[in-house]
């Protein structure tokens, strides 16, 4: 499981369980909180109609006295209302009343008349003095039955003293409020699941978010590790900042190893010139001594052999400095990641001038070159560095000088394959071995010469390659079958 997903399942999680206990708090207080306003409510009415009740019954009419006839009216009438979406027609209150004793004296609904309701809290605690309510069910199988009820006492003043005389109670259903709690219970859960919904979808989205910043960081890592050239991604705040940590510790630690690799291959390389200057010092010393030490000059070194050692030694120091000058160049190469300012090229003219630049080796080697060009009305643009391009141009035609038989022709096509754009440098030579077609791009990886020709440094085709991977291209070495070999250069054309 990705680290994504991870933290996906883990925010949601949490959110999932914070939504679970807001969700389950708000239910469990709609409930109770308009129960609580219910009975605030009758409170207030309760003891309103309890001073209204008075008179009737302390004049004994409680029955049918005037009280109980408004009491009769309102239960006939049509109120009408509109509650919050809600049609209100009829009185859903029931108002009864106790005397002293707990024995019903009204009863708005007129079925408990004359019953004993003293072991009622509403009455037995409004009696002693103390707030009397109670909630009982009036079928004891269903919840939904069951009926608030909320006293209040009837007072007697006498001789400044109060006492009580009676209770008036006004009971109301709680099955009247429920469609305003089923309401709001469904407010809530509609936009408790609307915030889930959001939060999985921020949750989604900030997942996605991480897992590309540290995908894109590890497609890095994976790049620097397989020596691909490749740079740190854009990313924003602390993925940012450790993207361009990595890419610090990546030059540092690649600058280091590629020191000590450049110095273990130059030493290498460096053994076999420096041997054969050394030996033909040691022969030219040697021979001075002897005809120093000789009164005859016919035991000297013959002036050809002195000749041949003093060419050797010539050579061999212009085959180092040459070795030393791609050395640098190739190290320009291989250390950058990208172009910094590419410019928009066309590649005849970069061809024509590497053609120029060789011509000199061509004619000392009796080579003719033949530039050809498709024919293609798109032209032949690239973008990139025209310097590296003309270098790698002229590392292909060098190679194939050395190979092509003298007389012969060396040809540099140019064409264009849809938005590719190819270059191929062919020879008459004898072509490259099987086994040297996958190393041919190798650092210091070169093939003798022919007629005895002394290798090379290893370093022009590698230039080749570094430099067209860079333009995002491709290098591609292929015998002809009519004979020799065909170096190719593949860049994307603009």
């Amino acid at each position: 499981m990705n680290i994504g997903l991870r933290i996906l399942l883990g925010y949601f999680l949490i959110v999932a369980v914070a939504a679970l206990l807001l969700g389950r708090v708000f239910l469990q207080e709609v409930k109770p909180g308009v129960r609580q306003a219910m009975e605030d409510t009758l409170v207030d009415t309760a003891n309103l109609l309890a001073e209204q009740a008075k008179d009737d019954l302390l004049a004994g009419r409680m029955a049918d006295g005037r009280f109980a006839q408004h009491v009769r009216t309102l239960t006939d009438r049509d109120l009408g209302a509109e509650i919050w979406g809600f049609n209100k027609r009829k009185v859903s209150t029931r108002i009864y009343v106790t005397d002293a004793r707990g024995i019903v004296v009204f009863d708005s609904s007129g079925e408990d008349l004359g019953k004993d309701y003293s072991r009622w809290n509403d009455v037995y605690l409004t009696l002693r003095g103390r707030y009397g309510a109670r909630s009982s069910r009036s079928d004891p199988a269903d919840e939904s039955s069951s009926v608030m009820h909320v006293a209040a006492p009837i007072k007697l003043r006498e001789q400044g003293r109060e006492r009580i005389v009676g209770v008036l109670t006004v009971a109301k259903p709680n099955q009247t409020i429920a469609p305003f709690i089923a309401r709001s219970q469904g407010v809530i859960l509609r936009w408790g699941s609307v915030l889930l919904g959001v939060a999985l979808v921020i949750g989604l989205v900030a997942a996605w978010w991480l897992s590309r910043q540290l995908g894109a960081l590890r497609r890095y890592a994976d790049a620097v590790t397989a020596g691909e050239r490749a740079s740190p991604p854009d990313s924003a705040g602390e993925f940012g900042d450790l993207g361009r940590a990595l890419e610090t510790m990546r030059a540092k630690l690649e600058g280091k190893q590629y020191v000590e690799q450049y110095v273990h291959a130059l030493t290498h390389e460096l053994k076999s010139p420096l041997a054969a200057i050394r030996g033909c010092a040691e022969l030219l010393e040697s021979a001075s001594m002897e005809s120093a030490s000789m009164e005859s000059a016919a035991g000297g070194m013959p002036e050809a052999d002195r000749a041949r050692f003093v060419a050797t030694i010539r050579a061999q120091s212009e085959r180092m400095a040459e070795m030393i000058d791609k050395l640098l160049a190739l190290a320009a190469v291989e250390h950058r990641q990208r172009i910094e300012q590419p410019q928009i090229l066309d590649l005849r003219t970069i061809a024509d001038e590497a053609a120029e630049r060789i011509a000199p080796k061509f004619a000392q080697r009796s080579l003719r070159l033949d530039v050809r060009e498709a024919v293609d009305t798109r032209g032949l643009r690239v973008s990139g560095d025209a310097f590296l391009l003309r270098q790698s141009l002229l590392n292909l035609l060098e190679n194939a000088a050395d190979f092509a038989p003298p007389g012969s022709t060396v040809e540099l096509r140019l064409r264009r394959d849809a938005d590719r754009i190819g270059v191929d440098v062919c020879d008459r030579g004898p072509g490259v071995p099987d086994y040297a077609l996958d190393r041919a791009f190798e650092r210091f990886y070169s093939l003798p010469r022919p007629e005895g020709g002394s290798r090379s440094s290893g370093l022009g085709l590698c230039f080749v390659a570094e430099a067209v991977e860079l333009h995002g291209g491709s290098v591609a070495l292929a015998n002809r079958d009519e004979g020799g070999a065909v170096a190719s250069m593949v860049l994307p054309a603009v």
